[in-house]
Protein backbone atom coordinates (compact mmCIF):
# COMPACT_ATOMS: atom_id res chain seq x y z
CA UNK A 1 0.00 0.00 0.00
CA UNK A 2 3.07 2.29 1.12
CA UNK A 3 4.98 1.83 -2.54
CA UNK A 4 1.93 2.01 -4.38
CA UNK A 5 1.26 5.47 -3.07
CA UNK A 6 4.66 6.07 -3.16
CA UNK A 7 4.86 5.03 -6.67
CA UNK A 8 1.55 7.19 -7.47
CA UNK A 9 3.15 10.37 -6.20
CA UNK A 10 6.60 10.38 -7.83
CA UNK A 11 5.15 9.48 -11.19
CA UNK A 12 5.25 12.95 -13.30
CA UNK A 13 1.90 11.84 -15.28
CA UNK A 14 -0.09 11.53 -11.92
CA UNK A 15 1.00 14.67 -10.62
CA UNK A 16 -0.02 16.31 -13.62
CA UNK A 17 -3.41 15.01 -14.15
CA UNK A 18 -3.87 15.59 -10.26
CA UNK A 19 -2.68 19.37 -11.07
CA UNK A 20 -5.21 19.81 -13.91
CA UNK A 21 -7.44 18.18 -12.24
CA UNK A 22 -7.69 20.69 -9.17
CA UNK A 23 -7.14 23.67 -11.96
CA UNK A 24 -10.50 22.76 -13.72
CA UNK A 25 -12.24 21.76 -9.88
CA UNK A 26 -11.15 25.63 -9.23
CA UNK A 27 -12.14 27.02 -12.65
CA UNK A 28 -15.33 25.08 -12.32
CA UNK A 29 -15.94 26.73 -8.50
CA UNK A 30 -15.29 30.07 -9.63
CA UNK A 31 -17.56 30.11 -12.60
CA UNK A 32 -20.18 28.40 -10.51
CA UNK A 33 -20.26 30.03 -6.70
CA UNK A 34 -21.43 33.51 -7.43
CA UNK A 35 -24.86 31.69 -8.50
CA UNK A 36 -25.27 29.73 -5.37
CA UNK A 37 -23.90 33.00 -3.37
CA UNK A 38 -26.35 34.34 -0.56
CA UNK A 39 -26.90 37.36 1.11
CA UNK A 40 -24.58 38.22 3.66
CA UNK A 41 -26.12 41.55 4.41
CA UNK A 42 -28.98 40.66 7.35
CA UNK A 43 -26.48 38.35 9.17
CA UNK A 44 -23.61 40.87 8.85
CA UNK A 45 -26.12 43.68 10.00
CA UNK A 46 -27.36 41.22 13.30
CA UNK A 47 -24.17 40.66 14.35
CA UNK A 48 -23.70 44.10 14.15
CA UNK A 49 -26.70 44.94 15.74
CA UNK A 50 -25.92 42.63 18.67
CA UNK A 51 -21.97 44.07 18.81
CA UNK A 52 -23.94 47.65 19.20
CA UNK A 53 -26.12 46.13 22.15
CA UNK A 54 -22.64 44.80 23.55
CA UNK A 55 -20.87 48.11 23.49
CA UNK A 56 -24.20 49.76 25.00
CA UNK A 57 -23.73 47.42 27.64
CA UNK A 58 -19.89 48.01 27.90
CA UNK A 59 -20.42 51.64 28.04
CA UNK A 60 -22.99 51.57 31.00
CA UNK A 61 -20.54 48.77 32.93
CA UNK A 62 -17.81 51.80 32.38
CA UNK A 63 -19.87 54.43 33.86
CA UNK A 64 -20.94 52.65 36.69
CA UNK A 65 -17.24 51.13 37.61
CA UNK A 66 -14.55 52.18 35.62
CA UNK A 67 -12.72 49.08 37.31
CA UNK A 68 -15.10 46.47 35.41
CA UNK A 69 -15.96 46.70 31.72
CA UNK A 70 -17.91 44.71 29.43
CA UNK A 71 -16.59 42.39 27.13
CA UNK A 72 -16.83 43.48 23.40
CA UNK A 73 -16.57 39.65 21.92
CA UNK A 74 -16.60 36.53 23.42
CA UNK A 75 -13.33 34.71 24.80
CA UNK A 76 -10.89 33.31 22.15
CA UNK A 77 -10.04 29.48 22.42
CA UNK A 78 -8.97 28.45 25.91
CA UNK A 79 -5.89 26.25 24.44
CA UNK A 80 -4.74 29.42 22.14
CA UNK A 81 -4.79 31.61 25.16
CA UNK A 82 -2.65 29.61 27.34
CA UNK A 83 -0.12 29.12 24.34
CA UNK A 84 -0.25 33.08 23.96
CA UNK A 85 0.25 33.80 27.46
CA UNK A 86 3.04 30.94 27.74
CA UNK A 87 5.65 31.92 25.45
CA UNK A 88 4.31 36.25 26.07
CA UNK A 89 3.81 36.16 22.24
CA UNK A 90 1.87 39.86 22.90
CA UNK A 91 5.54 40.97 23.45
CA UNK A 92 7.13 39.59 21.06
CA UNK A 93 5.01 40.14 18.11
CA UNK A 94 2.70 42.56 18.79
CA UNK A 95 2.77 46.46 17.77
CA UNK A 96 0.56 49.32 17.20
CA UNK A 97 0.63 48.23 13.60
CA UNK A 98 -0.77 44.60 13.93
CA UNK A 99 -3.52 45.63 15.57
CA UNK A 100 -4.01 48.26 12.99
CA UNK A 101 -3.79 45.98 10.05
CA UNK A 102 -6.27 43.66 12.02
CA UNK A 103 -8.45 46.08 12.91
CA UNK A 104 -8.68 47.36 9.01
CA UNK A 105 -9.05 43.80 8.48
CA UNK A 106 -12.15 43.75 10.54
CA UNK A 107 -10.86 41.62 13.27
CA UNK A 108 -11.78 43.87 16.14
CA UNK A 109 -11.02 43.09 19.95
CA UNK A 110 -8.61 40.32 21.40
CA UNK A 111 -9.77 37.10 20.12
CA UNK A 112 -8.65 37.66 16.21
CA UNK A 113 -5.54 38.67 18.14
CA UNK A 114 -4.71 35.62 19.99
CA UNK A 115 -6.04 33.92 16.42
CA UNK A 116 -3.85 35.74 14.89
CA UNK A 117 -0.37 35.46 17.11
CA UNK A 118 -1.48 31.50 17.40
CA UNK A 119 -1.50 30.89 14.12
CA UNK A 120 1.85 32.86 13.39
CA UNK A 121 3.90 30.30 16.04
CA UNK A 122 1.55 26.91 14.81
CA UNK A 123 1.46 27.95 11.10
CA UNK A 124 5.58 27.10 10.62
CA UNK A 125 6.02 24.59 12.73
CA UNK A 126 3.09 22.67 10.55
CA UNK A 127 4.77 23.84 7.27
CA UNK A 128 8.40 22.72 8.29
CA UNK A 129 6.64 19.15 9.41
CA UNK A 130 5.21 19.36 6.43
CA UNK A 131 8.10 20.11 3.93
CA UNK A 132 10.37 17.23 6.36
CA UNK A 133 7.97 14.46 4.79
CA UNK A 134 7.76 15.89 1.44
CA UNK A 135 11.48 16.14 0.63
CA UNK A 136 12.34 13.62 2.57
CA UNK A 137 9.81 10.56 2.52
CA UNK A 138 7.82 11.53 -1.13
CA UNK A 139 10.41 13.49 -3.06
CA UNK A 140 12.85 12.00 -4.72
CA UNK A 141 14.69 15.04 -4.79
CA UNK A 142 18.47 14.05 -5.19
CA UNK A 143 20.11 16.50 -2.77
CA UNK A 144 22.39 16.37 0.33
CA UNK A 145 20.67 16.35 4.05
CA UNK A 146 21.48 20.06 4.68
CA UNK A 147 19.81 21.47 1.60
CA UNK A 148 16.39 19.65 1.67
CA UNK A 149 16.99 20.84 5.33
CA UNK A 150 17.44 24.32 4.42
CA UNK A 151 14.33 24.05 2.02
CA UNK A 152 11.92 22.48 4.97
CA UNK A 153 12.91 25.71 6.96
CA UNK A 154 12.14 27.78 3.57
CA UNK A 155 8.35 26.39 3.64
CA UNK A 156 8.31 27.35 7.40
CA UNK A 157 9.24 30.62 6.48
CA UNK A 158 6.42 31.22 3.94
CA UNK A 159 3.83 29.70 7.19
CA UNK A 160 5.26 32.45 9.18
CA UNK A 161 3.94 35.25 7.12
CA UNK A 162 1.24 32.97 5.88
CA UNK A 163 -1.11 34.73 8.40
CA UNK A 164 0.23 38.55 7.67
CA UNK A 165 -0.59 37.60 3.83
CA UNK A 166 -4.31 36.62 4.49
CA UNK A 167 -4.81 39.45 7.07
CA UNK A 168 -3.56 41.81 4.16
CA UNK A 169 -5.68 40.34 1.36
CA UNK A 170 -8.54 40.32 3.60
CA UNK A 171 -7.90 44.25 4.40
CA UNK A 172 -6.80 44.68 0.85
CA UNK A 173 -10.99 43.45 -0.17
CA UNK A 174 -12.39 45.03 2.49
CA UNK A 175 -10.59 48.61 1.76
CA UNK A 176 -11.69 48.27 -1.75
CA UNK A 177 -15.12 47.69 -1.20
CA UNK A 178 -15.45 50.86 1.06
CA UNK A 179 -13.51 52.61 -1.02
CA UNK A 180 -15.98 51.83 -4.19
CA UNK A 181 -19.03 53.15 -2.02
CA UNK A 182 -17.68 55.80 0.29
CA UNK A 183 -18.61 59.19 -2.47
CA UNK A 184 -22.33 57.19 -2.40
CA UNK A 185 -22.39 57.16 1.22
CA UNK A 186 -21.29 61.04 1.65
CA UNK A 187 -23.92 61.82 -0.46
CA UNK A 188 -26.52 59.87 0.96
CA UNK A 189 -24.93 61.57 4.75
CA UNK A 190 -25.26 65.18 3.24
CA UNK A 191 -28.91 64.57 2.22
CA UNK A 192 -29.69 63.16 5.70
CA UNK A 193 -28.36 66.70 7.33
CA UNK A 194 -29.37 69.05 4.68
CA UNK A 195 -32.81 67.25 5.30
CA UNK A 196 -32.71 67.71 8.87
CA UNK A 197 -31.46 64.86 10.26
CA UNK A 198 -28.50 64.83 13.07
CA UNK A 199 -25.35 62.94 12.58
CA UNK A 200 -25.96 59.71 14.08
CA UNK A 201 -29.27 59.75 12.36
CA UNK A 202 -27.86 60.40 9.12
CA UNK A 203 -24.88 57.51 9.63
CA UNK A 204 -27.48 54.92 11.34
CA UNK A 205 -29.73 55.83 7.50
CA UNK A 206 -26.65 55.63 5.37
CA UNK A 207 -25.27 52.12 6.86
CA UNK A 208 -29.44 51.20 5.82
CA UNK A 209 -29.03 51.70 2.39
CA UNK A 210 -25.38 51.28 1.46
CA UNK A 211 -25.44 47.68 3.17
CA UNK A 212 -26.43 46.36 -0.96
CA UNK A 213 -23.14 48.00 -2.14
CA UNK A 214 -20.63 47.39 0.47
CA UNK A 215 -21.64 45.57 3.91
CA UNK A 216 -18.28 46.71 5.36
CA UNK A 217 -18.85 50.33 5.18
CA UNK A 218 -22.13 49.50 6.57
CA UNK A 219 -20.96 47.42 9.47
CA UNK A 220 -18.48 50.38 10.12
CA UNK A 221 -21.19 53.19 10.34
CA UNK A 222 -23.00 50.97 12.11
CA UNK A 223 -20.65 50.45 14.47
CA UNK A 224 -19.61 54.41 14.37
CA UNK A 225 -23.21 55.52 15.33
CA UNK A 226 -23.48 53.26 18.43
CA UNK A 227 -19.78 55.04 19.82
CA UNK A 228 -21.59 58.29 18.73
CA UNK A 229 -24.21 57.86 21.28
CA UNK A 230 -22.29 56.45 24.11
CA UNK A 231 -18.42 58.08 23.69
CA UNK A 232 -17.87 60.95 25.55
CA UNK A 233 -16.52 62.59 23.07
CA UNK A 234 -17.72 62.67 19.37
CA UNK A 235 -13.95 63.28 17.75
CA UNK A 236 -13.37 59.76 19.15
CA UNK A 237 -16.03 58.04 17.37
CA UNK A 238 -14.97 59.67 13.77
CA UNK A 239 -10.89 58.74 14.71
CA UNK A 240 -11.99 55.34 15.38
CA UNK A 241 -14.02 55.36 11.78
CA UNK A 242 -11.07 56.49 9.87
CA UNK A 243 -8.26 54.08 11.64
CA UNK A 244 -10.58 50.88 11.01
CA UNK A 245 -10.97 51.98 7.44
CA UNK A 246 -7.49 52.88 7.01
CA UNK A 247 -8.46 54.94 3.86
CA UNK A 248 -7.40 58.60 3.25
CA UNK A 249 -10.52 59.64 2.00
CA UNK A 250 -12.64 58.49 5.19
CA UNK A 251 -9.92 60.01 7.23
CA UNK A 252 -10.31 63.58 5.58
CA UNK A 253 -14.31 63.61 5.90
CA UNK A 254 -13.66 62.45 9.40
CA UNK A 255 -11.07 65.60 9.92
CA UNK A 256 -13.91 67.88 8.32
CA UNK A 257 -16.11 66.69 10.69
CA UNK A 258 -14.12 67.24 13.70
CA UNK A 259 -13.73 70.74 12.86
CA UNK A 260 -17.30 71.41 11.95
CA UNK A 261 -17.72 70.26 15.37
CA UNK A 262 -15.11 72.29 16.67
CA UNK A 263 -15.46 75.64 14.82
CA UNK A 264 -19.28 75.44 14.60
CA UNK A 265 -19.23 75.32 10.98
CA UNK A 266 -22.69 74.47 8.64
CA UNK A 267 -21.77 69.93 8.69
CA UNK A 268 -23.77 70.10 5.58
CA UNK A 269 -20.60 72.27 3.90
CA UNK A 270 -18.09 70.12 4.86
CA UNK A 271 -20.21 67.10 3.58
CA UNK A 272 -20.61 68.72 0.36
CA UNK A 273 -16.90 69.99 -0.28
CA UNK A 274 -15.64 66.02 0.79
CA UNK A 275 -18.55 64.59 -1.38
CA UNK A 276 -17.65 65.94 -4.40
CA UNK A 277 -13.98 65.84 -3.88
CA UNK A 278 -14.28 62.12 -3.63
CA UNK A 279 -16.69 61.64 -6.38
CA UNK A 280 -13.61 63.70 -8.77
CA UNK A 281 -11.19 60.74 -7.42
CA UNK A 282 -13.42 58.17 -7.96
CA UNK A 283 -13.73 59.64 -11.44
CA UNK A 284 -9.93 60.02 -11.86
CA UNK A 285 -9.16 56.62 -10.54
CA UNK A 286 -11.55 55.02 -13.30
CA UNK A 287 -9.49 57.43 -15.64
CA UNK A 288 -6.56 56.04 -14.61
CA UNK A 289 -7.29 52.05 -15.31
CA UNK A 290 -8.94 53.33 -18.23
CA UNK A 291 -5.52 54.78 -19.41
CA UNK A 292 -3.59 51.75 -18.13
CA UNK A 293 -5.98 48.91 -20.10
CA UNK A 294 -3.73 49.48 -23.35
CA UNK A 295 -0.32 48.52 -21.75
CA UNK A 296 -1.33 45.32 -19.90
CA UNK A 297 -3.41 44.14 -22.61
CA UNK A 298 -0.16 43.89 -25.08
CA UNK A 299 0.77 40.81 -23.60
CA UNK A 300 -2.60 38.83 -23.73
CA UNK A 301 -3.09 40.12 -27.30
CA UNK A 302 0.71 38.51 -28.63
CA UNK A 303 0.23 35.42 -26.55
CA UNK A 304 -3.11 34.32 -27.18
CA UNK A 305 -5.03 37.24 -30.13
CA UNK A 306 -2.13 37.31 -32.54
CA UNK A 307 -1.44 33.64 -32.71
CA UNK A 308 -5.48 32.67 -33.25
CA UNK A 309 -5.85 35.64 -35.90
CA UNK A 310 -2.64 33.99 -37.98
CA UNK A 311 -4.18 30.93 -37.68
CA UNK A 312 -7.34 32.18 -39.07
CA UNK A 313 -5.75 34.31 -41.74
CA UNK A 314 -3.19 31.64 -43.40
CA UNK A 315 -4.67 28.22 -42.44
CA UNK A 316 -7.13 28.12 -45.29
CA UNK A 317 -3.73 29.26 -47.28
CA UNK A 318 -1.55 26.62 -45.54
CA UNK A 319 -4.20 23.66 -46.31
CA UNK A 320 -4.87 24.38 -49.85
CA UNK A 321 -0.72 24.26 -50.64
CA UNK A 322 -0.32 20.96 -48.85
CA UNK A 323 -3.54 19.87 -50.83
CA UNK A 324 -1.92 21.33 -54.09
CA UNK A 325 1.97 19.63 -52.98
CA UNK A 326 -0.04 16.63 -52.49
CA UNK A 327 -1.28 16.27 -55.83
CA UNK A 328 2.19 17.00 -57.33
CA UNK A 329 1.92 20.79 -58.23
CA UNK A 330 1.53 24.35 -56.72
CA UNK A 331 -1.09 24.79 -59.30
Amino acid sequence: MIQTFYDLATNPQVVIAVLAALAVSGSFYVLVQPLFEQDKLAGRMKAVALEREQIRARERQRMADEAKRASLRPEAKAYMQRIVDSFNLRKLLVDDKTVDRLRVAGFRGQPPLIAFLFARVTLPLAFFAAGLFYFFVISEWEQTLMIKAAAALGVAYVGFYAPNLYVSNVATKRQTSIRRAWPDALDLLLICVESGMSVEAGFKKVAEEIGDQSVALAEELVLTTAELSYLEDRRQAYENLAKRTGLESVKGAMTSLIQADRYGTPVGQALRVQAAENREQRMLLAEKKAAALSPKLTVPMILFFLPVLFIVILGPAAIQIMENNGQGGLF
